[in-house]
Parts: C-alpha cells; structure tokens; sequence
C-alpha cells in the first residue's frame, strides 16, 4: 500500500474517497442474483467473493476510524438475501465514520495490514481511496460494464497506484493488488488497473 499519505492533499481526500465509495454502490446496484458467480478481475474471485471482501473493508475501515483494533471487522461475512442493500448499508456506513471533523488526524488501526503501528487517518483514508477506484472498475468490468470516473478523480487516484510498492508483498497469499502489467495505453483508468495487478483487457 501506499506510504506517502501527501499524494492527494488532505482538503480534497475526504471528497474524493465519498465520491469513489458512492461510484462502488452504483456499480454493485446492477447487481443481480444471477450475477454472484460470475467472475472478476480478482484472480479466484466470483462477484459474491468480491462483494463480501468489499462490505468486509468497508466494516474494517470504518471501525479503525473509531479506534476498534478488533481484527474479526475485517473478515468477510456470508451475503444477505439482498446484496445491493447489504453493500449500500456498509458503504453508507464507512462513509459516515469518515464524516468526523478529526478523521485525518486520527491513529487508524489496521490490523490486515500491521498491529506494531496504527496510520494517520490521512494514510488509511487513501488506502481506502484506491482500493475503491480499482473495486468499483473490477465490479464493472465483472457485469461488463463500463466504469467513468471524473478526471480529477484520476488524476488524485494515478499517483497513488504508481506509489504503490511492486514487490514480493504482491504475490504473497491474500495480497491487494497482483504484479503491475505493462501498459502504454492513453487511458488513466487503464492505466491505474495495470499498476495495481489488472488487465484492462480483462477477461481477454
């Protein structure tokens, strides 16, 4: 992950990360039940997959804004009968915890990551940032949908991707993100997927 929480300036973090979280629940609201087994982006993931490793991050976020350190926030739970509202009540729910007037300044324990630390909530708040960039495209491209971000959305989200260390970490069991891909293409989006381990051709 990421290391150098200065990549998008804090005025504009809290923003930024509503608007990507608010992205994701558009793209899972096309979510259907047939749709739980296809598969993602996420080598070894079905959509159902996904979807509960998401609601899980988003808990495990949203905790660590409080201070919770309890790992067991963190752990993917088995879907509802409704998966749309399932993801829509923890996405509301992380967004909420990241309202306070603090939440920058904030010691964030994130214990999926180290328990010898806790990050600035600056630090944790742009993990959570580009995690979601990267989910909302990998649900999208799953329903073979096409995800739009705004420019100035990319243009935060591109330095960070490019941050992100590409080491022995990447294909450790239960990584964040595969080796980059090469990539030369013109398209920010494209090119943030490929940093972090995706095709942007996938599923060719």
């Amino acid at each position: 992950m990421p290391t150098d929480f200065a990549l998008v300036t804090p005025a504009d973090l809290v923003a930024l990360n509503a608007r990507t979280v608010r992205a994701s629940s558009a793209a899972v609201s096309h979510c259907t039940p047939t749709d739980l087994s296809k598969p993602t982006p996420c080598a070894g993931w079905n959509l159902r997959d996904l979807l509960s490793h998401m609601i899980a991050q988003h808990r495990g976020f949203a905790a660590a804004a409080r201070g919770d350190d309890d790992p067991n926030h963190w752990q993917p739970r088995p879907l509802g009968l409704d998966p749309v509202a399932d993801y829509r009540a923890a996405a509301d729910h992380v967004l909420d915890a990241f309202t306070a007037d603090d939440i920058l300044e904030r010691a964030f324990p994130l214990p999926e990551f180290t328990t010898e630390f806790r990050f600035p909530g600056s630090q944790a708040l742009t993990f959570h940032f580009i995690d979601y960039v990267v989910h909302t495209w990998d649900v999208d491209r799953a329903l073979g949908r096409t995800t739009t971000f705004d420019d100035d959305l990319l243009a935060a989200a591109l330095p960070i991707a490019e941050f992100v260390p590409d080491d022995g970490s990447r294909t450790a069991p239960g990584a964040a993100f595969a080796p980059r891909l090469p990539w030369t293409g013109a398209d920010t989006l494209d090119r943030i997927v490929a940093l972090l381990g995706r095709s942007p051709r996938w599923p060719a």
